[in-house]
């Protein structure tokens, strides 16, 4: 009975442009589309619940990182059989690293989705991957870990990421940095010059000093993300 109805909640359903876009974008009508809303609403645009939680997507974000580095573990581990722990640890690491889902975010479409009160000179580079892990920790809730699972293996790994690629890309920006200021003989220092919140909500805003003088930011919950989209804008300034 319900797969008759369904279809008329979502033609009445004020959301209906929503619920048809995300049917594009995930496979499948959402169940709890109030969970999709918060998945695309940054910081910037929520209000304070209850006890400095908001109705951000940051709890969901929380949530997604988990789901999708499970996943990805448990697909490399049956994707190499042979590899060993270090191996399947770095893979995993290059599919999650901030810059790649930052680019399939983009790739997906869903900086469209986002709801921000940060204009376009102020958005930092993670906000469109954060969504991603958000849209994650979204469907979970919504349709649990199978149906997130096959989201991430059969939508994300088998369209829109080339593990052979990942295997030999380089893509550890703060690496690349230490690489160039030794050869360049440059002095370089990751610091942490304030702390955003406190508990879960708390974020690290990272600046990257080469030759003494701040070169960029990065800001993020972990102190190693942050250092990561710090050495990225680093990266692309310099052109390494």
């Amino acid at each position: 009975m319900n797969f008759f109805l369904h279809p008329f909640k979502i033609y009445f359903s004020t959301d209906k442009k929503l619920y048809r876009s995300l049917r594009n974008l995930i496979g499948f009508y959402p169940h709890n589309i109030a969970l999709y809303k918060q998945a695309f609403r940054h910081r910037s645009a929520s209000q304070e619940i209850k006890d400095r939680i908001t109705g951000s997507n940051e709890r969901l974000e929380f949530l997604g990182d988990a789901i999708i580095s499970g996943v990805i573990a448990q697909y490399l581990f049956k994707r190499f059989p042979f590899k060993d722990e270090g191996f399947l640890t770095k893979m995993r690491s290059k599919i999650v690293s901030r810059a790649q889902l930052n680019s399939l975010a983009l790739k997906m479409g869903l900086n469209k989705f986002i709801e921000s009160n940060m204009d376009n000179g102020t958005k930092n580079s993670s906000i469109n991957g954060d969504a991603f892990e958000a849209l994650v920790g979204a469907i979970f809730l919504d349709r649990g870990y199978a149906c997130a699972s096959d989201f991430l293996v059969n939508r994300i790994l088998a369209l829109h990421i080339d593990i052979d690629d990942v295997e030999t890309r380089e893509i550890d920006f703060k690496s690349k940095v230490i690489e160039w200021a030794q050869k360049e003989k440059r002095e370089f220092k990751f610091n942490v010059i304030q702390e955003l919140g406190s508990g879960q909500e708390k974020q690290y805003l990272v600046q990257l000093l080469i030759d003494q003088q701040e070169k960029s930011q990065g800001q993020h919950f972990s102190k190693k993300k942050a250092e990561q989209i710090a050495a990225e804008k680093a990266c692309a300034l310099f052109g390494i």
